[in-house]
């Protein structure tokens, strides 16, 4: 990013990038997401427009992708959430009023299977504004499971490439409480390290960064 303002992004070959709440119960354990599809007669039809819920540590969440806006990052979404894989991932970097990003599998081999498999690009048709959800992307090509949604407009994300797919239509407000103490990943912030997070997944961040809030289960509607 050309500006000084932090850029939503990967680190490390494949990807980039909190629980025991203080007298709270630790987060339950996810299924196991399952393997992507082989082949396109094993992947569901995704539909025009859809919903997906997510229930998440500070309450429900509500987002509706029309596949019209971006359809390569649609259907990735889509079948993401309908094989588990953000079940009991943590929101794991938390930039008041820039981005909330999230989509590091809990379990390493989950993680690692999934971000070999990088999505073509999408045109920006869609400004980044804020309460829409777009990929994270090191550069063309480099799209694989990670997500951000848009705490603010960041318009200078559409000249960039990033490319929403998405929006939250109910539950902003649920997103803007999300824990955002260790703010951005380092060396901006003291965050989690996103190459550690690959590395070790949740086991890494729950005795790191036990405050951060965590998706319990995402469903499509």
């Amino acid at each position: 990013m050309k500006t000084t303002k932090p850029r939503p992004s990967r680190s490390g070959p494949a990807a980039l990038v909190f629980l025991l709440l203080t007298g709270c119960s630790p987060a339950p354990q996810p299924k196991p997401a399952s393997a992507p599809a082989k082949s396109a007669q094993q992947r569901e039809r995704v539909p025009d427009i859809y919903r997906v819920n997510l229930d998440t540590s500070k309450g429900a969440v509500v987002i509706e992708v029309p596949r019209a806006w971006a359809p390569h990052g649609a259907d990735h979404f889509f079948e993401l959430v309908k094989a588990r894989y953000y079940d009991g991932d943590r929101f794991y970097r938390v930039v008041p009023h820039f981005v909330v990003q999230f989509g590091i599998n809990s379990d390493p081999q989950v993680s690692r299977l999934w971000s070999s498999l990088r999505i073509p690009e999408d045109p920006v048709k869609q400004k980044n504004r804020k309460g829409t959800l777009t990929f994270a992307s090191s550069g063309p090509g480099a799209r694989t499971t990670q997500v951000f949604v848009n705490m603010r407009d960041n318009l200078s994300l559409d000249r960039q490439g990033f490319s929403p797919f998405g929006r939250v239509v109910q539950g902003m407000d649920v997103i803007e409480k999300l824990y955002g103490g260790y703010v951005d990943m380092p060396p901006r912030g003291s965050g989690p390290d996103g190459v550690k997070v690959e590395a070790d997944g949740n086991t890494y961040l729950d005795n790191r960064f036990p405050r951060l809030d965590y998706i319990k289960k995402a469903t499509v509607e």
